[in-house]
């Protein structure tokens, strides 16, 4: 099941974040995120009147998607950011296609004509999602973060209503 997030499923989402930020460099973040951070953090994107979503397995949040402004600019008022995370054990079951099935068209009718995926590289899974959403590669930035001692690429995948 796909539904907007409640402040009820903070602790879940912390709880799925923190693997990818103690155990792998898909985030540049590196200390883990409370339960109260990410519940400040969902009520930004939703206050701002971005989407977020969550997927329920069996009555538990298995992953989630948003939305972020691009940049704060007004000129990108058109323009989001969009970002999806799932449980360390949910990948490759349909969720993160699930989320962004429901997100792009919230996105859509919101007005928003250019989306922005940034992939911290090699993550093929993540490429692969995006790519299926017809979003393509449209920069890499070689060595720009740092993370367990470790240079990492990411690479930036737009989609925009004209393609």
């Amino acid at each position: 099941m796909i539904r907007p997030v409640s402040a009820a499923d903070a602790t879940a989402i912390a709880a799925i974040y923190n693997h990818y930020v103690t155990a792998t460099t898909v985030t540049f973040e590196e200390e883990p995120v409370s339960a109260d951070e990410m519940a400040r953090r969902i009520e930004t994107v939703v206050a701002n009147g971005q989407p977020w979503l969550v997927a329920e397995v069996d009555g538990q949040v298995a992953g989630y998607a948003y939305a972020t402004k691009w940049h704060h600019r007004h000129g990108y008022r058109h323009s989001a950011e969009v970002t999806v995370y799932l449980g360390k054990d949910s990948g490759g079951r349909g969720l993160g296609t699930a989320l962004y099935e429901v997100l792009f068209p919230l996105l859509a009718s919101n007005g928003i004509r250019s989306l922005v995926g940034v992939i911290a590289l090699p993550n093929p899974a993540s490429i692969a999602l995006h790519e299926k959403f017809g979003m393509q590669k449209v920069g890499h930035l070689k060595a720009i973060g740092m993370k367990f001692g470790e240079w990492i690429d990411v690479g930036y995948w737009q989609k925009s209503s004209e393609q």
